[in-house]
């Protein structure tokens, strides 16, 4: 029997992990029930502004009251002041008033530039990476959080905004002038070939224009490029609206398939969703790639077309978020994000991990037993369990990198010796000739260049307590040093310093040996970011798919016999 699915009209408007809707529900409450709590707070606000004995502002104090309610509901449904309003249309349109970059905080409260989006008003300014940023038109950052930098860089698209800045190494104020300009990021941050026959593309966010350039990524890859499979990355992705998601779908299974239902607390948010048009390409081998920030939108692609045995999921489990955000409109231009509704893939499971409605002693959000999860489903009959997530067909742990090579990663140290060597004109030069995504690697020069930079900016004297906050502790040397307080709280400690002296020495840090030690994976790192700088996003996927160990076991699921043997054919 046909389905009857709702209109893309209505869809259009859902978001998942996210966004907005415009519809009028009736909801039938206890209306004397809402008037009385409505008239206690009233006057508990009231009461507060006449008689509290500082100055209060009621914009604020309402704000606070309003954050606090939805607080003790789930983390997805918020309040948005007029103020926020651009905010709520990003989340939808991926668009934003802005010059075009990202800003990190360095670690003695500076903040720098970290990215900028090719061809934006940053770019074209000549602001470069690695810039500390100093002054907003005319005012100095010091005393300002990343939030705040970020709501005066953002604005109004056509207006001016002036930003005083010292590139790195030096301490001189320069001064661009930007007019801002529509942002947006695409979707599709790169789509190439990853081997002879197989086409990859990275989906990085469902806003509006997500299914189109996905379509337009796989028609290339597949009639200009040859691809015969594909490999379609949604690790990283949180989500978006609702409509991209079952339009991504759309692209592999043929019209009239349930793709995603919802069920929320009246029957008016009982809806079914599904495919309504003609597939792009119904029939081509397909893996879908995951991680545990994969959520939402990225559940629903991933989750339906497993459950309608359609593409091979490989990774890591999923977030695990199968609630329906709806936006309705206050008083005075603000709106409030409302969890309205649970979706349901095509087998009929939820992907919902946490329970916000069963909270702990702590106030912490439940996990349902294992003992109590459903089991669903798939078309071949492979069985899938509600409430975990997606988990993935093949398991791939993560990179498991090390406190050495976390450490080293958190710091910004490979990212400030590369702005450091590019600033080198002479070694500029160099690079710029030799860098080529596809086989780059750092020469032994760079490498031990890399040395001593790392050694003088974390000299033995500053590794526990360094400037750059640099967590060079191993789970060995936490728990000696958690053994030497506890002792000392214990009174132990006194009788036993030379013992803990030893063993300290023991477990005690060496820089050089752990650089050496880690070289191969601090190499692969220096060179991905030296292509960052010079060949952008698209270079960095070239460099790095080809050593990506989940992209490769895709790759060879796709080209082996064990494609089908998974989907259950």
């Amino acid at each position: 029997m046909k389905k009857n699915f709702r209109t893309p009209i209505l869809l259009a408007l859902i978001v998942i992990g996210g966004g907005m809707v415009s519809l009028r529900l009736p909801v039938k409450e206890d209306y004397f029930e809402m008037s009385k709590q409505l008239e206690i707070l009233n006057s508990a606000f009231r009461e507060l502004n006449i008689f509290y004995v500082d100055p209060l502002s009621p914009g604020d104090l309402m704000k606070t009251g309003i954050e606090a309610i939805l607080e003790s509901l789930d983390p997805y449904t918020r309040y948005y002041p007029e103020s926020k309003m651009e905010d709520v249309r990003f989340m939808s349109t991926g668009e934003y008033g802005g010059v075009g970059l990202s800003l990190g905080e360095r670690w003695d409260g500076t903040f720098f530039i970290t990215d900028i989006q090719e061809g934006s008003p940053a770019e074209i300014s000549g602001l470069r990476l690695g810039d500390n940023l100093v002054e907003i038109n005319g005012q100095t950052v010091s005393n300002l959080n990343m939030k705040k930098i970020g709501e005066l860089i953002k604005g109004t698209s056509g207006t001016d905004i002036e930003l005083g800045v010292s590139h790195a190494n030096t301490s001189e104020i320069v001064t661009f002038s930007i007019t801002r300009q529509k942002i947006k990021r695409p979707d599709v941050p790169y789509y190439g070939m990853i081997s002879d026959s197989t086409g990859y593309l990275i989906l990085s966010k469902f806003t509006r224009t997500a299914s189109v350039e996905v379509r337009k990524a796989l028609i290339q890859l597949t009639d200009s490029m040859g691809a015969k499979q594909i490999v379609f990355d949604l690790r990283g992705n949180g989500g978006g609206l609702l409509r991209e998601a079952v339009n991504i779908v759309n692209l592999f299974v043929p019209k009239g398939q349930e793709v995603v239902s919802m069920r929320g607390k009246t029957a008016d948010w009982n809806k079914n969703y599904g495919t309504t048009r003609k597939a792009l390409l119904p029939d081509i081998p397909l893996v879908i790639l995951m991680d545990d920030r994969s959520a939402s939108a990225s559940e629903i692609v991933a989750g339906t077309l497993q459950d309608l045995d359609r593409a091979v999921i490989i990774g890591q489990e999923s977030f695990g978020k199968g609630l329906v955000q709806q936006t309705k409109k206050l008083a005075y231009g603000s709106r409030i994000k409302i969890t309205v509704a649970k979706y349901y893939t095509a087998s009929g499971r939820c992907v919902q991990r946490l329970h916000y409605d069963d909270k702990n002693s702590d106030g912490n959000a439940t996990i349902q037993a294992d003992s109590t999860l459903k089991t669903f489903y798939t078309n071949n009959g492979r069985p899938v369990i509600e409430g975990r997530g997606v988990i993935p067909d093949i398991e791939i742990l993560p990179e498991d990198f090390g406190f050495v090579v976390g450490g080293i990663m958190n710091s910004e140290l490979i990212f400030d010796f590369v702005v450091h060597t590019i600033n080198n004109a002479e070694l500029n030069n160099e690079l710029a000739e030799e860098i080529d995504a596809k086989g780059f690697g750092i020469s032994d020069k760079q490498w031990n260049e890399f040395v001593e930079f790392a050694l003088q900016e974390l000299d033995s004297e500053l590794l526990l307590n360094s400037k750059r906050k640099f967590p060079y502790e191993s789970n060995t040397t936490t728990l000696v040093s958690t053994l030497e307080k506890t002792m000392a709280d214990d009174g132990f400690l006194a009788e036993n310093t030379d013992l803990v002296s030893k063993l300290k020495s023991l477990v005690e840090p060496n820089l050089e040996e752990d650089l050496s030690r880690n070289e191969e994976t601090l190499r692969d790192l220096i060179s991905e970011e030296m292509i960052f700088h010079y060949k952008n996003t698209s270079g960095v996927f070239i460099y790095s798919l080809p050593k990506d160990a989940v992209a490769l076991s895709a790759v060879s699921t796709l080209e082996g016999k064990e494609y089908l043997k998974v989907l259950g054919f």
